[in-house]
């Protein structure tokens, strides 16, 4: 994976670029509340193998990195604090994915997971010009602002017993993106808590929790949809 250094209203961020031979498809990669991580380069190497080119995303800076797992959850509550202003930097780091050699001439998709999923939806919220954009345990939260019409195919990948995506949630989703006149698809999978992508995620009591089956089924349905386009 090739780093990628950039700038984010003045933080210094280093994203990562992962090519895949032949790619019709470059997709975003937006993380966990945690930032680049393993999990994010895991990602990226499965959808290298599905044959798309990747680009992890980094949105909290390089000298966030080693901070404590409580301080990164304060920096995904400021950038979710205002939507419109979340929605200005996906779009700036949207401009920086396409601006690499690896992505010239890809279709554009984003993928995200748990907050990275909300970045995903957020991208597509802002009109931009994907072909599919897709949430792993995202949050589902409606952006409160106003939406052009939705471009993208949509998919979320969702663990009914998520405690941070309740059924109220998930159903104003599904208003939302249909007032927006999106093509968009709900996989809900029963037993299933948030983090289900994470094999390090071990605490379902405290919703997160590895799922393998989901997992499974997730990815190949993301496979299906990229197909499709």
């Amino acid at each position: 994976m090739r780093p990628v250094a950039y700038d984010l209203a003045g933080t210094a961020c280093e994203g990562l670029v992962s090519d895949a031979e032949g790619a019709r498809i470059g997709v975003i990669v937006f993380p966990t509340v945690a930032g680049v991580s393993d999990h994010e380069r895991d990602a990226a190497a499965r959808l290298n193998a599905m044959g798309h080119t990747a680009f992890v995303a980094d949105l909290y800076g390089t000298d966030t990195r080693d901070l404590p797992r409580e301080a990164k959850f304060g920096l995904m509550n400021g950038l979710k604090a205002d939507r419109a202003a979340l929605r200005e930097t996906l779009l700036a780091v949207r401009d920086v994915a396409t601006a690499q050699p690896e992505f010239a001439g890809l279709r554009l998709a984003a993928a995200g997971f748990c907050f990275g999923g909300l970045c995903a939806l957020d991208l597509a919220r802002s009109g931009a010009d994907l072909v599919a954009a897709a949430s792993f345990h995202g949050l589902l939260t409606p952006s409160g602002i106003a939406n052009p019409p939705i471009a993208a195919r949509i998919a979320a990948f969702h663990g009914w017993d998520d405690p941070l995506a309740r059924p109220d949630d998930v159903a104003a989703f599904g208003r939302e993106m249909d007032a927006a006149g999106a093509d968009w698809q709900l996989h809900a999978y029963g037993g299933t808590v948030h983090a289900f992508t994470n094999p390090q995620a071990n605490d379902k009591p405290g919703g997160m929790a590895y799922n393998a089956a989901a997992t499974r089924r997730a990815w190949g349905s993301l496979q299906s949809l990229l197909e499709e386009t």
